[in-house]
């Protein structure tokens, strides 16, 4: 478990000579669409805490399986409550600890100039070569996809054209190195301080699928390990108001609010 582990960590952290007597070290299974908010979360709070996290990156199905055998993480931020509730269900995990930590949004994304601004045109006339979306079995992003697919009535006449991500970060490296024209990843890749910052993309409406709730919960491993502490301290900062802006600034909705408007969206 060691080998595999140590190739799919992170490290966002710098271990100095002189470690507080009193720091603890966590790891924390987050999923992949989430990364670039964490990252920053992350950093924020080892700024003001003696605690050090090192985050592992994955579809939440991945990382939900290494979970229930075994892994060693502290906390999982999963891009779907099923998974969390399946942790529940299974006495792994602290049922007072959960809670949503975004509410996600799903864009219909190009890197190609002559698509910039009428992706949804493109994508019912059937004007692109390949479409990507996430693996629908193991990451949320894709099963929202699919529902707005066949919301749309385009199931049949995408099929041959769509490729499929192992995750919603594979999905957005097929768009954005022209391997597919089109691709529905989650905003919060490509959105930042109130605009897409590359390509373009159509803010798909929260009316054409599932609400992409994303749920995070503590494990009862956390405890088991002595690391209860920092998991503690890290949770209470993700539920401050510094943390909650940065996964603001990222597209996500924390609140039942969202001043990010339905339309196309481009990269100034």
């Amino acid at each position: 478990m060691d080998h595999w582990i140590a190739r799919t960590l992170l490290g966002v952290t710098l271990v100095t000579a002189f470690p507080a007597a009193h720091s603890d070290e966590i790891t924390i299974a987050v999923a992949s669409n989430f990364s670039a908010p964490m990252g920053e979360i992350v950093s924020e709070f080892e700024a003001s805490s003696d605690h050090r996290v090192r985050v592992a990156f994955g579809s939440s199905g991945k990382l939900f399986a290494q979970i229930r055998h075994g892994a060693p993480f502290a906390a999982f931020f999963s891009a779907d409550p099923d998974k969390v509730r399946a942790l529940l269900a299974a006495d792994a995990a602290d049922a007072s600890s959960r809670y949503t930590y975004a509410l996600g949004r799903l864009v219909l994304w190009t890197t190609d100039a002559e698509l910039a601004g009428r992706e949804r045109q493109a994508l019912e006339a059937g004007k692109f070569r390949h479409l990507a979306i996430a693996n629908p079995r193991l990451a949320p992003y894709g099963a929202a996809a699919l529902q707005v697919i066949d919301a749309l009535g385009l199931a049949e006449e995408t099929s041959s054209k769509r490729v499929v991500g192992e995750n919603i970060a594979q999905t957005y490296q097929y768009v954005a190195s022209g391997n597919a024209q089109l691709g529905m990843i989650a905003l919060s890749q490509v959105f930042r301080d109130g605009a897409i910052t590359h390509g373009s993309g159509w803010l798909v409406p929260d009316t054409l699928h599932q609400p992409i709730q994303q749920d995070a919960i503590i494990l009862k491993r956390a405890t088991q390990d002595g690391k209860r502490t920092a998991v503690d301290a890290f949770w209470t900062y993700l539920q401050g108001p510094e943390a909650q802006g940065i996964i603001e600034s990222y597209g996500y909705r924390v609140a039942a609010t969202s001043s990010i408007d339905r339309g196309p969206l481009n990269a100034e």
